[in-house]
C-alpha cells in the first residue's frame, strides 16, 4: 500500500500543498530555532566577544604596565649603579686619605722617635765623654799626686808648688 501512495510522488517535480508545507514547517522550525538556539548562541558569542575584549584590554594594561615596571626598574638599576660608584669613589677617596694621614702620621712619630733618639744618644754621648773626662782627670790626679809626692818629698816644696799652682790659675781667670 505504500507504494500506491507513493507511486506518484517524484522529486522533481514539487507540488503546491508539498510547498506549502515544507515552507510552513521550515518557519515554524526557523522561529524555534531562532528562540532557544540562534538568539542564545548569539547571546553567547556576543559574551565571549566582550570577554576576549576584555582580556585584551586587561593583556594591553598589563604589558603597559610591564613596559613601565621595566623602565623604572632599568632607571633604579641605572641610579642603584650610580651610587655604587659615587660610594666606591668615595671609599677609595676615603682610603688615600687615610693612607696619607697615616703615611704622615708614621713620619711624623718616627722623626719625633728619632729625634728623641739621637738626643738620647748625643745625651749619653755627652754622658760618657764627662765621664771619660772625669776618669781621665782622676788618673791624670793621681799619676800627678804620685809624681808630685815622689818630687816633692818635703812639706815645704808642696807649699811652694801649690802656692805656684794657685797664682796661675789666678792669672788664667783673668
Amino acid at each position: 500500500m505504500n507504494t500506491i501512495l507513493l507511486s506518484g510522488f517524484t522529486l522533481i517535480k514539487p507540488e503546491p500543498g508539498l510547498i506549502l508545507w515544507t515552507t510552513v514547517i521550515f518557519l515554524i522550525l526557523w522561529l524555534l530555532l531562532g528562540k532557544f538556539a540562534f538568539r542564545p548562541i548569539a547571546n553567547a558569542l556576543k559574551k565571549r566577544e566582550q570577554s576576549i575584549d576584555e582580556a585584551l584590554k586587561a593583556a594591553e594594561k598589563a604589558r603597559l604596565e610591564m613596559q613601565e615596571l621595566h623602565s623604572k626598574n632599568e632607571q633604579l638599576l641605572k641610579e642603584a649603579l650610580e651610587e655604587r660608584s659615587k660610594i666606591l669613589q668615595e671609599a677609595k677617596k676615603m682610603k688615600e686619605s687615610i693612607l696619607v694621614e697615616a703615611r704622615n702620621k708614621a713620619k711624623s712619630e718616627y722623626e719625633k722617635i728619632a729625634a728623641a733618639s739621637r738626643a738620647e744618644l748625643q745625651n749619653q754621648m755627652n754622658e760618657a765623654k764627662m765621664q771619660l773626662k772625669t776618669f781621665a782627670a782622676d788618673l791624670a790626679i793621681s799619676i800627678a799626686e804620685k809624681v808630685v809626692k815622689k818630687e816633692l818629698k818635703g812639706d815645704k816644696e808642696q807649699q811652694e808648688y801649690v802656692k805656684t799652682l794657685l797664682a796661675d790659675l789666678d792669672a788664667n781667670k783673668n
